[in-house]
């Protein structure tokens, strides 16, 4: 199937940029006949708008709908908001729920294709015995299986998944592995001068399992050591005034700053470029899904290509490290500091870590690897 001949709903929760973005600015760049974007609120700190967008023609319209937000419970309203949609030649559910909702507009004979695009995979998601964790699951099942095609974005994330549901490798829908990209013909990037700038980026959710808290440790055995440092922090969470707090009480007010949400992609890429290093203080225990998934921050950071400093959580970790542009650090403040200051106080080594991720990000670019996906589920 031609992509400018056909018409695409992509359904999501979150307005960040992801996957879900990705997928629609590449069928609109290739004139795909309509692109339909249904964005519901995801997070509980986040509005309460359901926005439903068309791209048709070079037009845009746009349509905001309001209603209680009070995740986990609300999103069961999500794949009644809006109440009708166009019909269209591909449907891509970018999780159970609104994959589930495009199940039924195939059946009533409203899409052709249904795609279920996994971000992400969570063992016991609402807790081991929770109702809510075996309705979870069971929807999970039923559209990994009856889906024209499924994505995940890593090897491990396809068998971590099929082995916790229960899935027979002949009784799930076509799986096609699609890792996070990055724009790299757009985005702005670190140049080869910023070390002089010894400025750290932490860029995610404020969440206990992203390690923040521990960032601002090593934070403070930098300073201990008169390391030359600044850290700037995109993203905002539960954690925020507790880490803000944090930050302060340690003596750090000056040398830390937060952006909170910011909600220009542009604006955060812009900020990752002015940066030296990228921090991903991932927690380490055995339900980060983060290990199971591959992070879109990690993405981010190369494709503005700057060197990592992270924990051993990622299932690309070590394959980061190898390429030469990573550095791993144990999960305790004084090993990630030890590690930020190898390439803090050496320019040398953070010069050939930069062109590590230069070369690195190439593998990663949006174009090249939507490109494949798609002409893997049909279109062209």
């Amino acid at each position: 199937m031609k992509i400018n001949q056909s018409t695409f709903t992509i359904v999501a929760n979150g307005f960040a940029d992801g996957p879900a973005q990705a997928l629609r600015d590449y069928l609109i760049k290739h004139d795909a006949k309509r692109v339909i974007t249904i964005a519901h609120p995801l997070v509980p700190e986040g509005d309460n708008s359901h926005i439903k967008t068309v791209y048709s023609g070079g037009r845009t319209s746009t349509q905001t709908i309001r209603m209680p937000h009070k995740p986990p419970y609300t999103y069961l309203f999500d794949p009644f908001i809006p109440a009708r949609l166009p019909k269209s030649t591909a449907w891509f559910g970018f999780n159970n729920l609104a994959c589930l909702r495009g199940l039924a507009q195939r059946k009533v004979g409203r899409t052709e294709k249904v795609f279920y695009w996994a971000v992400d995979f969570v063992v016991d998601r609402f807790g081991e015995e929770s109702p809510s964790t075996k309705a979870y699951n069971k929807v999970d099942r039923l559209v990994a299986k009856k889906a024209d095609g499924r994505v995940e974005l890593s090897s491990v994330g396809v068998k971590g998944r099929n082995k916790y549901l229960g899935i027979a490798d002949q009784k799930h829908a076509p799986t096609h592995v699609v890792p996070m990209g990055a724009w790299l013909d757009r985005t702005p990037k670190v140049g080869s001068k910023a070390w002089s700038k010894h400025k750290i980026v932490y860029l995610g959710h404020l969440v206990e399992r992203q390690g923040v808290a521990m960032l601002i440790d090593a934070a403070k055995e930098l300073a201990r050591q008169d390391v030359k440092f600044s850290i700037e922090i995109i993203g905002s969470g539960p954690l925020e005034k507790q880490l803000r707090k944090k930050a302060k009480d340690l003596g750090l007010a000056k040398q830390i700053k937060f952006h909170g949400f910011v909600k220009s992609h542009k604006e955060v890429e812009k900020i990752l470029a002015s940066a030296t290093i990228a921090a991903a203080p991932y927690v380490k225990d055995d339900v980060n899904f983060v290990q199971f998934t591959d992070a879109g921050k990690l993405k981010a950071y190369l494709g503005a290509y700057l060197p990592i400093v992270l924990t051993d959580v990622p299932n690309n970790t070590k394959e980061l490290r190898d390429a030469g542009a990573a550095l791993i650090a144990r999960d305790n403040p004084k090993d990630f500091a030890t590690q930020l200051q190898k390439w803090l106080t050496n320019e040398a080594q953070w010069k050939s870590a930069h062109q590590a991720a230069k070369k690195k990000a190439q593998e990663f670019d949006w174009n090249n690897l939507l490109k494949k996906a798609l002409g893997e589920m049909g279109f062209e």
